[in-house]
């Protein structure tokens, strides 16, 4: 269980703080506050949706170290379900790495595509800015610094 002032990973909203533990009948809930969304959220300690602690400071500066030598695998399909369905996989993965290659492998694809002249399509668009939320999302809170600041702090790690 986790305790107030908790940082968490809880679903697909990203990083929040446990605000509190409330007991109702014979079940806890926590009150959760997103950090980078305004709302407040309300759920069973014991719930369905996934929850897991913020990686460490020390965890977020390993996988920032690793980017570079992070394979980029281009997913070219053309049938967008079969798309979702590997960009899907890589958000309910709810790791980091996981976020880092798909995110990682969309630039790539974005580039190639609009070197071609071509658009970018809407669910590489779509699951792109999903993966970039819950990923800077939690380097930031890892890290301690503004969300807004996380992809100039991993340029500047990356060319120590």
């Amino acid at each position: 269980m986790y305790e107030v002032g908790d940082l968490v990973v809880y679903g697909r909203t990203g990083v929040c703080r446990v605000e509190r533990i409330d007991r109702q009948g014979k079940q806890d809930f926590y009150a959760l506050k997103p950090l980078y969304q305004n709302c407040d959220i309300y759920t069973p300690v014991n719930g369905k949706v996934f929850i897991r602690p913020v990686i460490s400071k020390e965890e977020a500066h390993r996988l920032i170290d690793l980017i570079p030598t992070v394979e980029v695998e281009v997913c070219e399909s053309k049938a967008l379900r079969e798309l979702a369905e590997h960009y899907q996989s890589a958000i309910d993965s709810h790791d980091c790495q996981d976020l880092i290659e798909m995110t990682m492998s969309l630039y790539a694809k974005k580039k190639a595509v609009e070197g071609r002249k071509r658009k970018f399509g809407a669910v590489d668009e779509r699951f792109m800015k999903e993966g970039e939320e819950l990923l800077f999302g939690e380097l930031a809170a890892a890290l301690e610094i503004p969300v807004e600041e996380v992809q100039q702090y991993i340029a500047e790690r990356l060319h120590q």
